[in-house]
């Protein structure tokens, strides 16, 4: 399933998270245990039902989104050990999207390797899609996540990590059918890396990202595309390309886990919204 080649290294490391292991396990638990998560350390279920296929998760530097991904991945953690995890991240550097299907991926917990199998048979249906590590060279979105799937699992949960780029109908359809097509014999959560409405009062903040939350549990994904373009939200293709195979994987329940904003930590006229939805079958 998984071999060596190519490593890629964090860049976040130190800025979004602790640069150091025992650091960053400390910071983990405490976005667990604080006011703002779920209030206590999750215990993995190995005999979990694996309900859970899609988990849409934000990718703000832990101060400030860390404890509203911590309800979502604390819901993960009762239900079981995937075979992987398909991380969806949006680029807001670079126009080309990007997979990885060889390798592993570093942050100051280890490396965690990729799920080559499962990687490959992606990569088979996103052609266009770069291949390897230097395609996530300027992107955070996925890398964020990656500790928090390793404060669960270890290594045991090998990853895929996807960079979308045009972020249309089009671009998140292919995306999605391609996963759903590869993980037909592979148990996967699909985590969607998004921050929701960003740098406006906090009130319009939460209205807006009502909006498009509610879309999220209606599992509307082509809602979620074209509904008020205006809101600035940065991750629509990871959710509704989540939602999609979600969809084709037997999900048929979407459940908002926690929502916040960055101006529960800093007070500040604009706020970054986030959000953790856990979509289930």
């Amino acid at each position: 399933m998984m071999g060596a080649g190519p490593v890629r290294e964090p860049i976040v490391a130190g800025q979004f998270y602790e640069g150091q292991a025992d650091a960053l396990r400390r910071q983990i638990a405490s976005c667990y245990t604080g006011a703002r998560g779920p209030g206590r350390l999750p215990q993995v279920n190995p005999s979990g039902p694996r309900a859970i296929v899609g988990l849409v998760s934000p990718h703000a530097g832990y101060v400030f989104s860390g404890a509203i991904a911590a309800h979502g991945f604390s819901r993960v953690a009762q239900d079981g050990v995937p075979d992987a995890a398909v991380i969806i991240g949006p680029s807001h550097r670079s126009p080309v999207p990007a997979l990885q299907t060889t390798g592993s991926w570093r942050t100051p917990l280890g490396d965690v390797p990729i799920h080559e199998q499962l990687a490959g048979a992606i990569a088979e249906r996103l052609p266009r899609f770069h291949d390897g590590p230097d395609g996530f060279s300027s992107e955070h979105s996925i890398e964020v996540q990656v500790p928090f799937v390793q404060h669960l699992y270890g290594d045991s949960c090998a990853i895929v990590p996807i960079m979308v780029a045009r972020q249309d109908a089009a671009e998140s359809r292919q995306v999605g059918e391609a996963i759903a097509a590869a993980a037909v014999e592979t148990d996967v959560l699909i985590i969607a890396s998004t921050d929701m409405t960003h740098y406006e009062p906090a009130e319009m903040a939460m209205a807006q990202d009502k909006i498009l939350i509610s879309l999220m549990e209606r599992m509307d994904a082509e809602g979620l595309l074209r509904t008020r373009p205006d809101i600035s939200m940065c991750g629509r293709g990871p959710v509704a390309a989540m939602l999609i195979a979600g969809s084709a994987l037997g999900a048929t329940r979407a459940e908002m886990g926690a929502y916040g904003h960055s101006g529960e930590v800093i007070a500040g006229s604009g706020v970054v919204g986030y959000v953790s939805v856990v979509v289930s079958r």
